[in-house]
């Protein structure tokens, strides 16, 4: 098969499967504009270049460039990525340091990791994947102690309970939909 062809498929699915995910919990325009600019040139001409099928294309021009362009563009346009998120610190000595994501950008980058390990592992697929690749990857990840532990604490509950307890989990504790407002006794008096 032509590898554009090859490649723009293997977006297309990734992309249904993050819109899916997203929708499950109420994040509708981010499900519907996740990962709009992999289209864009810079990005699809690059992963068309370098597509393997069974991981990202980034590897392989990081690889043989030193460096990813199509990656570079890709961080700095979607703000479910983590290094979308990472600056100098204001303090001290201005080391570079991950800022704290908004809960929404949280929850849609969980399900790019869902939706990236179910594209890439195929029917091999489990839910304690995208938990694994986070711990091989971890040693190199600048996040905020918040970030961290929200992503960490959905990553372990889609290992340890599946895909309905992560989700449901997300729409009433994380982003606070579906779950009634307590009602409000009136003051005496008033």
């Amino acid at each position: 098969m032509i590898k554009w062809l090859a490649h723009l498929r293997t977006i297309n699915h990734h992309r249904r499967l993050v819109r899916r995910a997203c929708f499950r919990v109420g994040l509708y325009l981010q499900g519907l504009t996740h990962d709009l600019s992999k289209y864009t040139p810079v990005e699809f001409l690059v992963g068309a270049k370098y597509f393997q099928g069974d991981h990202s294309p980034n590897e392989a021009e990081r690889l043989d460039k030193g460096y990813s362009a199509a990656w570079l563009h890709h961080k700095g346009r979607n703000k479910h990525h983590l290094e979308y998120w990472i600056d100098y610190g204001a303090q001290g000595n201005h080391a570079l340091m991950g800022c704290r994501m908004p809960e929404r950008y949280v929850v849609e980058m969980f399900c790019d990791r869902v939706a990236a390990s179910k594209t890439y592992r195929g029917s091999a697929y489990t839910c304690r994947d995208p938990y694994d690749y986070y711990i091989r990857s971890l040693d190199h990840y600048l996040l905020h102690p918040e970030t961290q532990a929200l992503l960490e604490r959905l990553l372990v509950i889609l290992r340890d309970q599946g895909e309905d307890a992560v989700f449901d989990y997300i729409r009433r504790e994380v982003l606070k939909k579906g779950r009634r407002p307590k009602r409000i006794a009136p003051s005496p008096g008033g």
